[in-house]
């Protein structure tokens, strides 16, 4: 990997973006002070203090745990310009505006360390004009840099270089993005808003085109151009209020300013939707003025209509029968639609006709190869594939003629026709742009293979595009075992793997078997055992759904044995003789969680959710989850003078009896699932990497696994303590009578029963308790209730 090292950051602008990046700098342990003007009136630093204290408050949370927001550096361009010769990269992030960012480029050079990276965040702007205000000393060092909002979640950062720029600068950076960030970097040619906003931007303006050409409403494009086209969630008007219709404006009128009929033949439906000008001049600009192109008014949803300049009932849906053709394989698909007699099947069709068309054409100018393209849309606008993808899916060739015709017929956004590659030479002789050899390049007629930076051996199995053949983790190494539950496996025939392979990563009795053999298998011949699987899950609990059978047949003694025997698995990773280690991604949950904390070390990607919730079917944890938090509780309070254990047990406690879930890595530490020894990575793609030197540095450094010891529990009267204040809440009406009970059945475990305080107990007693619990609640109607109906309906049942 590079030696370049980025011990401290400046990010100057204290704006939207400017904050958050700074925000996610200190996710990621990385100092960062943040500058901007000084204020006229009060302290100097108070236009910097209000953004920082506007992030504790902004949704999407961009810090993992709030108060890390004071580790944020204030500073000004008055008083505190000195600092940046402390700073190894500069962001700047202020507006969008040329002259603006030049002027400060002039007032910040004298106070660069002559090593430093500068980069400007900028969505559009030229980044050779921004380069040619600078000192000459300055220009190798400076690039653009473009991280997508909200900064902590969005993966996509595009780095632009200019004719002077190093080419080492962009090396050393981008193994800082995707290393230390955990970003997916795209290195993108200096065109009017690079790749992600020239393609996603252009796309959306097609979108509302489109709309209008075929007369269908928000609510409705929404339904069919967001999960069901494999694209984000909040589908194309919600995602413009997510974005701001302020900011989307903007980047439009680069778009308008930049590119001319000659430059881009699509530029006649770049002008600004009526719909979009008339929200602009309302002063509706999306999420955050409340209201854009839908506005929440209680529980509704209501849409804005242009006709009448007012919101409307929304909620309207696409018609079922496109759901259905939008399941079908790419190829049929396309056809299905093309040929569709709705307005709703045609203008599907178009925009993804359009699609295929704008990124065709412009490839040559605005990106170095076709996978960056899909890349960039993946990560930057939430698409399952990019638009090469779905064509090449779908057949090159037969789709390419579908495009065309459409252009001869004047159906296209514009007459502008294919490029020549699309139908002869190597492309269609491959059947893509995506091969085994590489990603199309239009400007060197070749297929180009993805960057091969120190910084990628990092990541095993990188996410790769259709058609490049990457080797699969699923299929990857060499295999020890495979069933239907789990696959052990190795990569190196150092450390073992373990992937679970259930549905949602349930821990079955199939599970629980699987990993005991591959323990066995570990500690016979290899340095350790990584728990991991290749996706967003890592597990989401016990699998309810295999215990029903032996309950319906055997009743609750069956599951007293199955959660016995899950327990035990648990104290046998805990005390086994090689390090077990869990590598997090994603989903932790219930019995998934209690896997992770019975491991010798977590290594856990940034965006994890680990929490105990049973309490949401009306459970308890049954698989060692509450004896974690009594002994961790215990272990917390002997490196305390004092004698109380319940100060200790609170957090523990509630966060079981409350279903609470750490929405990052960081808050999972705050809530006691993950130690200060425990490693956090910030790239999803490293996790397994980190996980398996992790193993091994563990044992190398010879490792034993910890003495079984009796710890102390609080007692009956830890027991009275919290049931007191359980009484209060059910009396006051903040739980029901049912959650009262499960609530005091945790307290029960965690206290260590009726026994005196200060009583010494050990983890096989505590299980004990937690099993009686858990098949106590078992048997309940209205727990029974509350599962039937998760199952059912996959959402909890208050009762």
């Amino acid at each position: 990997m590079s030696r370049f090292q980025v011990k401290k950051v400046a990010v100057l602008g204290a704006g939207v973006m400017g904050a958050q990046i700074a925000a996610h700098l200190v996710n990621v342990k990385v100092p960062v002070i943040l500058f901007d003007l000084p204020a006229k009136e009060g302290p100097k630093n108070g236009i910097v203090t209000r953004a920082i204290d506007g992030l504790k408050k902004l949704k999407p949370a961009p810090l993992g745990v709030a108060e890390d927001a004071g580790l944020i550096q204030q500073a000004n361009y008055e008083e505190h310009m000195e600092l940046l010769k402390d700073c190894d990269l500069v962001i700047e992030a202020i507006a969008e505006r040329m002259d603006w960012k030049l002027d400060l480029y002039k007032k910040i050079a004298p106070f660069l360390a002559p090593h430093a990276i500068v980069a400007s965040n900028t969505s559009g702007l030229s980044i050779t004009q921004l380069s040619e205000a600078l000192p000459e000393a300055i220009k190798p060092n400076f690039c653009g840099i473009h991280f997508f909002n909200p900064p902590r979640y969005m993966m996509l950062v595009e780095l632009i270089n200019t004719p002077t720029t190093q080419p080492q600068i962009l090396d050393d950076l981008e193994a800082f993005v995707t290393s230390t960030l955990g970003k997916g970097v795209v290195r993108a040619k200096d065109s009017p808003n690079f790749i992600a906003n020239r393609v996603g931007i252009a796309g959306m303006l097609a979108t509302m085109k489109e709309v209008e050409n075929f007369g269908l409403t928000y609510d409705v494009v929404d339904d069919l151009t967001g999960k069901k086209l494999g694209r984000a969630s909040s589908g194309t008007f919600r995602t413009a209020d997510v974005v701001g219709l302020d900011t989307m404006a903007h980047v439009i009128k680069t778009l308008q300013d930049t590119l001319t009929l000659e430059t881009d033949p699509f530029f006649e439906s770049f002008a600004t939707p009526e719909v979009l000008k008339t929200l602009l001049e309302m002063g509706n600009l999306g999420q955050k003025a409340k209201a854009g192109f839908f506005k929440k008014v209680g529980r509704d949803i209501l849409r804005f209509d242009l006709a009448t300049k007012d919101y409307v009932p929304g909620g309207q849906k696409g018609d079922e029968v496109y759901g259905r053709m939008l399941k079908k394989p790419a190829a049929e698909r396309l056809k299905l639609l093309r040929d569709s007699e709705g307005a709703q099947g045609r203008f599907l069709w178009a925009i993804l006709r359009n699609s295929f068309h704008y990124a065709a054409v412009h490839l040559a100018s605005i990106a170095d190869n076709a996978r960056d393209v899909d890349f960039c849309m993946r990560w930057g606008f939430g698409m399952k594939q990019g638009p090469f993808e779905l064509w090449q899916e779908a057949g090159w060739l037969t789709v390419a003629h579908m495009i065309k015709e459409d252009i001869d017929a004047g159906k296209a956004l514009c007459q502008a026709p294919l490029p020549d590659w699309v139908f002869n030479g190597p492309v269609p002789d491959a059947g893509g742009v995506h091969t085994p050899q590489g990603s199309w390049n239009p400007s060197t007629g070749q297929f180009v293979l993805p960057r091969s930076l120190p910084v990628y051996a990092r990541q095993h199995f990188p996410e790769r595009v259709l058609g490049a053949e990457a080797p699969k983790a699923e299929t990857a190494g060499k295999t020890l075992h495979e069933d239907d539950a789990i696959r052990l496996w190795t990569l190196d025939d150092e450390v073992l793997i373990a992937s679970i392979k259930t549905k949602m990563h349930a821990i079955s009795p199939g599970v629980v078997e699987g990993l005991m053999h591959g323990l066995e298998l570990a500690e016979a011949g290899y340095q350790g055992l990584v728990i991991w699987s290749p996706d967003e899950m890592f597990s989401a609990g016990a699998d309810l759904q295999a215990m029903l059978p032996a309950f319906m047949m055997a009743g609750v003694a069956a599951i007293d044995g199955a959660e016995a025997e899950m327990q035990q698995a648990m104290l046998k990773l805990r005390y086994a003789n090689v390090p077990v280690v869990s590598a997090v991604r994603g989903l932790a949950l219930g019995g998934g969680c209690e896997l992770a904390v019975y491991s010798a070390r977590r290594v856990v990607a940034m965006e994890s959710y680990i929490g105990l919730v049973e309490v949401g079917v009306g459970l308890v944890p049954g698989a060692g989850g509450l004896t974690y938090i009594a002994r961790r509780a215990a272990e917390n309070a002997a490196t305390s003078t004092g004698k109380d254990l319940l100060p200790f047990l609170t957090e523990g406690f509630t966060a079981a009896a409350m279903a609470k879930v750490g929405t990052s890595a960081l808050e999972s530490r705050k809530l006691g699932y993950l130690l200060d020894s425990d490693v956090i990575v910030p790239h999803k793609d490293e996790l397994l990497f980190v996980a398996i030197n992790e193993a091994k540095a563990l044992f190398n450094g010879g490792y034993r696994a910890p003495h079984k010891r009796q710890f102390a529990v609080a007692g009956r009267s830890g027991v009275a303590t919290i049931k007191g204040s359980l009484v209060n809440m059910r009396d006051g009406g903040f739980i029901s009578a049912h959650d009262f009970h499960i609530a005091s059945l945790i307290a029960n475990v965690v206290c260590g029963g009726d026994v005196d305080a200060g009583s010494l107990v050990d983890e096989e007693y505590l299980m004990t308790l937690e099993r009686r619990a858990f098949c106590e609640l078992l048997v309940h109607p209205k727990t029974q209730e509350r599962i039937m109906g998760m199952m059912s309906t996959g959402k909890p049942v208050r009762n």
